[in-house]
C-alpha cells in the first residue's frame, strides 16, 4: 500500500503547476528509472518534490498540511514531511546544499498507509495555500 500511495502523490505531484520537480524512480522522468525498475520489486515510499518558490512556500505547504504531520525525521506508517534545508541538512553551506541539490523548496515525504485520497486532498489544499 505504502509503495502504491507514493506512486499516486509522484504522479499527483508531478502535474500539480506549484510543484516543479518530483523525485521517485517510480516515475518514467526520473533518470534512474529504468535501473530502479530492474532491480526493485516497488518503488518505496520515499519521495521528495520541489515546490515553486523557495522558502515561503515550502513553509507555507507545510504549515497546511493536516494529515501528513511534519517532522525531522522519516519512516513511519503514517505520512511525514521534512524540509532538508532546514532539518538533515541545516549545518552545510550555501555552497554545498547547492551542489547536492537541497534548495529551500524541496521538501521530503515519507508516505505511509492512509487512504490516498486524504493525502492527496492534504496535499492540494497545502500547495494550493502558496
Amino acid at each position: 500500500r505504502q509503495n502504491r500511495n507514493a506512486m499516486e502523490l509522484a504522479k499527483f505531484l508531478e502535474r500539480h503547476p506549484k510543484v516543479s520537480q518530483v523525485y521517485y524512480p517510480g516515475l518514467k522522468s526520473n533518470s534512474q528509472h529504468l535501473l530502479c525498475a530492474k532491480q526493485f520489486q516497488g518503488f518505496s515510499g520515499m519521495l521528495a518534490f520541489e515546490v515553486s518558490g523557495g522558502w515561503d512556500a515550502a513553509k507555507k505547504v507545510m504549515e497546511n498540511l493536516k494529515t501528513i504531520l511534519f517532522t525531522v525525521s522519516l519512516g513511519d506508517i503514517s505520512s511525514l514531511v521534512s524540509h532538508p534545508a532546514s532539518t538533515s541538512h541545516v549545518y552545510l553551506s550555501q555552497e554545498e546544499k547547492d551542489k547536492i541539490g537541497v534548495t529551500d523548496g524541496l521538501l521530503r515525504l515519507s508516505v505511509g498507509i492512509e487512504y490516498i485520497e486524504d493525502l492527496k486532498t492534504d496535499l492540494k489544499l497545502a500547495l494550493n495555500k502558496i
